[in-house]
């Protein structure tokens, strides 16, 4: 689950104008997000649109006129958990008369129909790109309808509507630079729930992260499936395109002090342009999530990604020759459909050779309707899946712990995002690199770039004092 951000106790003057703001005189909106960064960035569209509408945001589910569950496709157990979780607010309707309980995002693309047949434990069910009518589909719920609109756009890029941040610490915010994906992937659902891919106007994501700059924020992540494919042709000249090397560059020269990150990038896409963009701005985060996957071509074919191993070490070369001091991250499934053992022992090949300061890691789950679900059998065994994936792990568990060792005694820029969890005493933020760093509070406050240099680690966490 990857719900709302919870943050530690901060100086209230640090919630901007941005954050949502409470009126108990208004119908009272709650929301739960599961799943990618893109999903809560859709949640802060939504309380936007909702706010605009008379509603205002509450985190206090008890006080809610209407829940919404923003929900994620890519693994059947994220489906499950929100099914168990709309049990939960079958039991509050029945408190509340009046409450209405409503799906939207990659789970209601995809079920559709199917969630309102369910003992009315929807009332409404909204895709990805239809938010713009949520309001109208409450509106139909309150009168005892119910509401349901999946339908997908070419178009929509909600480009022209400023979210409302829902981060406490008024430090790091994620901005959407195009929706949608043509990458078939053959284990994928995302083309499904989330339509073809599009671009949004270069000038409403410079103006958004402008206000941002404005509101006095440290650090942006632009946002896509595959942002490497950013390209907006100017509908009134279409001899006027930007990549998203040009993005990239136009939004790290609107302040020297804003950090800049993005999220996703994809092999077959990531060319030397958005490297040497990256070198040239010393505010572009030296860090990049390059999800392999697999280590194997032959499962890589299979899964459709568009490269072979050769190609993605190649990309790494690029990153590491261009780039020295970039952190890498990935994705990998274990046990996709033929995977032999000899697929899976390239795999812990790559990553060693690649040394992936972080990964995600995941036994492959079968979604329905998907290539892979139509056309190959999901004939490695749960047990074996298992096995692999802990493999996968352990080796990953070592690797990162000799990125963290590397780092004793190197001193970081870090952005203070925030309090310690174990002691008020200490301040944490990330590297460029994106590595988490706990030092002392002293003087600083969340919101600062302070020098550090690293002393010691723990398994997820660098350690530092701060650097004379």
């Amino acid at each position: 689950m990857n719900s709302i951000f919870k943050n530690p106790k901060i100086d209230p003057t640090a919630i901007n104008r941005l954050h949502p703001v409470a009126n108990d005189n208004n119908p009272q909106l709650y929301i739960e997000t599961y799943g990618c960064q893109m999903n809560v960035n859709d949640s802060e569209v939504v309380i936007s649109l909702m706010q605009k509408n008379g509603y205002s945001y509450t985190e206090d589910i008890n006080k809610a006129d209407v829940i919404l569950v923003n929900t994620c496709s890519i693994r059947d157990n994220a489906e499950q958990r929100v099914w168990g979780r709309l049990q939960q607010f079958k039991a509050l309707k029945k408190k509340k008369k009046n409450l209405l309980v409503g799906v939207i995002g990659c789970m209601a693309e995809r079920l559709k129909e199917k969630l309102l047949e369910e003992d009315k434990l929807v009332d409404i069910v909204i895709g990805p790109d239809a938010y713009r009518d949520l309001p109208n589909l409450v509106k139909e719920a309150e009168l005892g309808n119910q509401g349901i609109n999946v339908l997908l756009s070419r178009e929509e890029t909600y480009a022209e509507i400023s979210p409302v941040r829902l981060d406490k610490n008024g430090v790091s915010a994620f901005v959407s630079i195009m929706r949608g994906c043509n990458n078939m992937c053959s284990y994928c659902v995302v083309p499904y729930t989330r339509g073809g891919e599009r671009s949004r106007d270069a000038k409403s994501i410079l103006d958004e992260v402008q206000e941002l700059i404005d509101n006095n924020y440290k650090e942006v992540t632009l946002l896509g499936q595959n942002v490497d494919s950013y390209n907006w042709v100017d509908p009134k000249n279409e001899k006027h395109k930007t990549t998203f090397a040009d993005l990239l560059e136009q939004v790290a020269k609107l302040s020297p002090t804003l950090r800049v990150r993005f999220a996703t990038s994809h092999p077959k896409d990531m060319n030397d342009d958005v490297l040497h963009v990256m070198a040239m701005y010393s505010n572009i985060c030296n860090s990049i999530h390059l999800p392999a996957q697999s280590g194997s071509s032959a499962m890589l074919e299979k899964m459709n990604r568009g490269y072979d191993r050769e190609w993605y070490l190649g990309r790494i070369a690029a990153i590491k020759k261009i780039l020295p001091d970039c952190a890498i991250s990935t994705d990998i499934i274990a046990g996709f459909c033929g995977e032999t053992e000899e697929d899976h022992k390239q795999t812990l090949s790559l990553m060693e050779e690649v040394g992936y300061d972080m990964a995600f890691m995941f036994k492959y789950s079968e979604r329905p309707n998907t290539k892979a679900a139509r056309k190959f059998t999901d004939d490695v065994s749960e047990e074996e899946k298992t096995r692999r994936l802990n493999e996968i792990i352990d080796l990953q568990n070592k690797i990162s712990a000799e990125c963290k060792s590397n780092d004793i005694g190197q001193t970081f820029e870090v952005l203070v995002e925030g309090v310690s969890k174990r002691s008020e005493d200490d301040l944490f933020g990330r590297t460029s690199q994106n590595k988490v760093v706990v030092f002392p509070r002293m003087n600083y406050n969340i919101g600062d770039y302070v020098f550090v240099k690293i002393v010691s680690n723990t398994s997820a966490t660098l350690i530092g004092e701060i650097a004379e």
